[in-house]
This record gives structure tokens, sequence and C-alpha cells, in this order.
């Protein structure tokens, strides 16, 4: 008699919570939260199935109703007027839930992995150059936080792992990416308005994490895992933090991208070609936002192995060649170089405010059309040669090219015989003109092409040249 009332029991709490059970979000939708301006954004979560959901925003008055499926998912966009706040969101279904403290402007979403994820305070014995003092001054109630827990999945997650939107401060900023937050505080010092920021990285992955397993099907070679499989990586299975990490979060109103990775797929890198413009294409289609900006960080050169140059499979060189070459096959992108700010015995370098700071100039530049300033590195056009001599032409360089003093020291030239060797070279405004007294009909040129250098070739508003080569040996 008493298990029969316990049961009982239990079966009157289920019934009686599953009927006044209020609207929940998704983890992302928090107080403190901030959404695109003057856009249509969504809100999605669940509710008591084909029920209806009221939502009023508070800087209109406007009243939404959306409607509950059998799944007890619903979904609704509401319109977002200009920067502004703090303004409060109510949900209601029977019972009132309430966001407040929501402010409206500019979110970006930055991802990646560890030198994305790497906070402003840094990994352990491996520190962010100047982040105490950052950190110190980093109150401001104009730029907000979010970061997308650690996931690694086989099935795609309709949530994420539980978080919370976060006011810049000393402790939120200092568990915060350090690459994300200098670029978040650039714009908000920029632009005036409210900045969100999402991290959504994980260390050590490589691009194929962050894919679809539909996408994938393009890529016989990549294996992906089914529901029942193992995770041996958690970083590099394949869709697994697209289904844990991305996937839940996709569809959140952003104004674009920033992305820091590739490091773990140095091996890979004549696929990496192939493979990011496919993510980059998959993202955007998911959320169905058009070409947003989607903007990049090369690798910086770090001493990974210390083998042959020519080998791909050991070189990092010829994955920043082809991270330099996907900017033509991605629209609405661009890369920040980094050859100036590697480190030779970390993968991590120390300076994220460069990397940071020059993935906003992109965003200032070509998605909020500041003009005046440099914002993009000069970039490889041609060569032309001129019997033992070859001229490197550059594009963007409006006011040309510059070594500030020093003699250049990375560039090096090959003949038919595909044996590179050392070349003096000399600039001459937007062009560099290369020779080797070793090669007598010079065929090809790589500049900077190792795996750890610290670039010597410069616009002259000091952005970095990226490594290159003109061949395709």
């Amino acid at each position: 008699m008493k298990n029969f009332k316990f049961l009982i029991a239990v079966m009157f709490v289920f019934l009686f919570g599953e009927a006044s059970a209020k609207v929940k979000l998704v983890s992302i939708f928090s107080d403190h939260m901030v959404l695109q301006q003057q856009s249509n954004v969504a809100l999605w979560g669940w509710a008591k199935p084909s029920s209806i959901v009221k939502i009023v925003t508070s800087w209109n008055k406007v009243g939404y109703t959306a409607k509950v499926d059998k799944a007890g998912k619903w979904k609704v966009k509401v319109a977002t007027p200009k920067a502004g706040g703090p303004y409060q969101i109510s949900f209601n279904d029977g019972e009132l839930l309430t966001l407040n403290d929501v402010l409206i402007g500019e979110v970006w979403f930055c991802g990646g992995q560890s030198n994305m994820e790497m906070p402003m305070k840094g990994y352990k014995s491996q520190p962010i150059t100047g982040s105490n003092e950052v950190i110190l001054k980093s109150a401001n109630k104009h730029i907000r936080l979010y970061t997308v827990p650690r996931s690694s999945v086989t099935e795609r997650q309709e949530d994420s792992k539980p978080s919370a939107w976060k006011v810049a401060g000393p402790e939120s900023v200092a568990d915060f990416s350090a690459t994300g937050y200098y670029f978040g505080s650039r714009l908000a010092e920029m632009l005036d308005v409210p900045i969100g920021l999402i991290n959504d990285s994980y260390g050590g992955s490589s691009v194929e994490a962050w894919m679809s397993p539909e996408v994938l099907t393009a890529f016989p070679e990549v294996k992906v895992p089914t529901k029942t499989d193992s995770i041996k990586s958690v970083n590099q299975t394949p869709t697994t933090l697209y289904n844990g990490m991305a996937y839940p979060v996709i569809g959140y109103g952003i104004r674009g991208v920033i992305w820091y990775q590739g490091e773990s797929n140095c091996a890979r890198s004549a696929r990496y070609l192939d493979l990011f413009p496919a993510m980059v294409s998959q993202w955007r289609k998911e959320w169905g936002m058009g070409e947003f900006p989607f903007y990049y960080a090369q690798i910086a050169p770090y001493l990974y192995n210390r083998g042959d140059d020519n080998d791909a499979a050991l070189n990092s060189a010829f994955l920043r060649d082809s991270q330099r070459k996907a900017v033509t096959k991605i629209p609405n992108s661009g890369m920040a170089v980094l050859m100036d700010i590697g480190e030779e015995r970390s993968i991590h370098p120390a300076n994220k405010k460069d990397v940071g700071s020059r993935l906003a100039y992109l965003a200032l530049a070509k998605t909020y059309g500041i003009k005046g300033f440099g914002a993009e590195s000069p970039t490889y056009e041609s060569i032309a040669t001129d019997k033992d001599k070859v001229v490197v032409k550059f594009s963007n360089t409006p006011n040309g090219l510059t070594s500030f003093g020093k003699e250049l020291s990375l560039f090096e030239v090959a003949g038919a015989d595909r044996k590179f060797y050392p070349a003096k070279a000399v600039i001459n405004g937007s062009s560099v003109t290369v020779s080797s007294a070793d090669v007598k009909e010079p065929v090809a040129v790589r500049y900077a092409f190792k795996n750890f250098v610290v670039g010597d070739l410069f616009g002259n508003d000091g952005l970095p040249v990226s490594s290159f080569r003109t061949d395709e040996w």
C-alpha cells in the first residue's frame, strides 16, 4: 500500500510539473546578453507541447506569439532597434519568465582552438603579455561575454551545457578568450556601442571536428563517427564539437565570426584549403544570415618540427599558405597575418593584443566602413622574371613596403631543379626584387617559408606580409 501511494504521488508531481512547467530557453539566452542591433534575431526554447508562448520586448513594447510544437519546441524572431539598453524580454505561457539587463549592440562569434580559447590570465606558465593591467582595468558594463562550455558528442545537441552571459570585469575577463576580448574591446572603443562576444573554442581541435556529417560526405577520407561510436579524441574527432558546441548556438543573431585555428591541421595542409571554406559555407547556410563577415587569424610561426622544410606534413608554412589562399575562396573574409609575433618554443604566442587588434582592423574597415588606416596586410600578387632577377609584386600596398631599416633575409629563389637558395631582396615601392648568385635562371620564389621565422617584410602601416610561395611543388 505504501508503494502504491508513493507511485501515485510521483505521478501527480510529474503530471503537475508538466502542466505548469514554464518556458525554458536554450542556455545562450540569459540575463546580461547582447542582441544584434537592427536585425531580426531568433529566440528559441521549450514549453508545454502545443501551447502558446507570448513574448514582449521592452524596447518597443511589441508582443510576439510562438506556437509550441508537439515536441515542446518553439522559435520566434523579434526585431531589434539601434544599439542601446538595458532592456527586458518577457516570456509567458501561463508563468512568466523575464530576462533582464539585455543590451542591443554588435555581437561576434569567436571560434577555433587553443589560441582562441587561451584566456586573458594565460595558461599555466604560459602568460599573455601585459594581461594583468588589462584585466585590472577591464570593468565595462557595455561589453558582455559568453563562453560555450566544452562538449564533444556524436549526436547533435539541442542545447549546450549551462553557461551565462557575464558583464566585463576583472573576474570575467581573466577567464575569457584573450584574442576575443582584445578584438571586442577595440570594437567597443571605436564604435561606442555595446559589444557581445561568444567564445566557442576548444584547444587542439581540428577543423573537421567543427563540421557537420552532411558536409563531410564530400571528403571521403574523413571518418564520421556513428551515434554509438566511442570518441577517442575529444577535440579532433570529426563532427563532435559541431554537435556539442556549435550546433546548439547556431542561429543566435550575430554580426560575424572571428576564427583562430589551423595548428591541428598542419599535417593535412593541402586538404585544409578545401575543408576550411566548406566549414564556413556550412555555418553561413545554417545560420541563415547570408554571407556574414568571417575574419580569421593565420597561425603564427612556431618550431613544429625540425624536419624537411619541403615536406608539407612537417612544415607549417604549407598550412599558412592554404590559409593565405583561402581568402579568395571565402567571400566576405579577411586574414590577420601574425608572422612577426610567433614564438619558437611556444605554440601559444603571448602577444594576443596584436591578434585581436588585427582582427578588429579587418572588421572596422571591411564591416563598419572606417577608412584612413591600414587594415589588411600586403598580399603577394605575381612575379616577373628579368634574366637572373625576379620582381615580386604585391597588392594592398597603398603606401609601399618596408623592412623598417633591416636587411630582408627570408626570401629564397629556385631554378628548374627546384632547389631553393637564400636570396638578396630589395624593396622597390610596392615590389621586391629578388636574386641569388646560386640561381642563374630563377623560376620560383618563397618568403619566410619555414616553421619558425620572424617576418621582416611589412606594409608601411606595420602589418606584416604573409609567408608565401610562387610554386606548387
